[in-house]
């Protein structure tokens, strides 16, 4: 088993609103990005909330999605501390690898989310991540293996020090999807996104299009 954790705990400070809660092509950053992993074969996706987190309770129990949430209570010690929170329910008998990505990256395709767990079945690479040159994206697929060391670590320490120890050539997943890249922090960030992304009808547009 493989689950998913969508880390939405943060304060959305730069945005001046609750990122999970932002309209996108008829739906939120956070129910956007549940579908795209219920799309891509993943049956078990985690929701670390924090601050505002009924705002997080509440958009999941509108949307009908089938998403677990986990609150992070600890959130202002940064994103590793609600990746620990995440992996505490997430891990159990059976579960082999975790993938995660941030609530703020909410266009990735379910093509690559099934393309980053296809790359780990093949190679069993412990760190396995969408590539573009020299970018990096998400979702970030984690091996069992490490999440001991990711429980471990200081959350003042982040898990990037981790992250790029592990990372190699063999889980790295050249991807062809801008989605998987852009990350929204800002209102203008936002504007520019929904302007270059979304169509006049609400509906994400497809590449061509782009």
């Amino acid at each position: 088993m493989i689950p998913a954790m969508i880390l939405a705990a943060g304060r959305s400070s730069r945005m001046g609103r609750v990122k999970a809660a932002l309209p996108l092509g008829g739906e939120t950053f956070l129910t956007r990005i549940v579908a795209t992993f219920l799309k891509a074969g993943v049956d078990d996706v985690v929701v670390v909330a924090g601050h505002d987190a009924q705002v997080i309770a509440e958009t999941i129990a509108a949307s009908g999605l089938p998403a677990r949430i986990v609150v992070n209570h600890e959130y202002d010690k940064g994103q590793l501390s609600s990746l620990q929170a995440g992996l505490s329910l997430v891990d159990r008998p059976g579960v082999v690898a975790a993938l995660m990505t941030l609530v703020d990256v909410p266009l990735v395709s379910a093509s690559t989310v099934r393309a980053v767990v296809d790359r780990y079945r093949q190679t069993h690479a412990p760190i396995v991540r969408p590539t573009q040159g020299e970018r990096h994206g998400h979702p970030v697929l984690i091996d069992r293996a490490l999440f001991d060391a990711l429980r471990a670590e200081s959350p003042a320490a982040g898990a990037k020090s981790i992250i790029r120890t592990h990372a190699s050539p063999a889980g790295d997943v050249v991807v062809d999807d801008e989605g998987a890249f852009i990350d929204v922090d800002t209102p203008e960030e936002y504007e520019r996104m929904v302007r270059t992304w979304i169509d006049d009808d609400d509906r994400p547009r497809s590449r061509g299009d782009r």
